[in-house]
């Protein structure tokens, strides 16, 4: 019964977090929410945008955040679904501008194109797996906890993005 009132109470006292408390928390992980976001949008300002929407939407849902220890996981999973929802929104949106940048991209670098457009076609799970292993070297544990899944379908999905770039390649 005291374990339960102490648990109450130090889950109580996080919901209530302050603002400086909360933001010198999300500021230690700012550049792990960038490097996130720029693995999906591949561009600056779509990155920082996302981070200060992922940091907006964390902050108006803090108090949904039970336990501190998962705060970390909890901010990159926040800041994954801000870049899904960019990548949506610019699907879209079909810019003049960016084709002809596009098409001068592709002159320039043919391999890292190809492997764009792979990862592009890989199912979104598959996808998530793959950026936060080989672009972010998180260890599948650390994944595990970002996309709360098992570390086992981790390691599914790792061997079944591998599969499919591999056959887009």
């Amino acid at each position: 019964m005291v374990g339960n009132t102490l648990d109450e109470v130090r889950l109580t006292n996080f919901a209530r977090m302050d603002e400086e408390t909360f933001f010198e928390r999300l500021y230690v992980e700012h550049r792990k929410m960038y490097a996130i976001a720029f693995s999906y949008l591949r561009t600056e300002a779509d990155a920082l945008e996302v981070v200060q929407e992922a940091s907006c939407r964390a902050w108006m849902k803090r108090k949904k955040l039970k336990d501190e220890q998962v705060f970390t996981p909890w901010v990159m999973r926040i800041t994954i679904n801000c870049c899904m929802d960019e990548l949506r929104r610019k699907k879209r949106v079909f810019p003049t501008e960016k084709l002809v940048e596009e098409a001068a991209q592709e002159m320039k670098s043919n391999e890292r194109i190809d492997l764009e457009r792979a990862m592009k076609r890989m199912k979104p799970r598959y996808r998530h797996a793959v950026i936060l292993k080989y672009y972010q070297d998180m260890t599948t544990t650390q994944i595990a906890e970002v996309l709360n899944k098992p570390e086992g379908t981790i390691k599914t999905w790792l061997r079944e993005g591998l599969g499919q770039l591999r056959k887009y390649l």
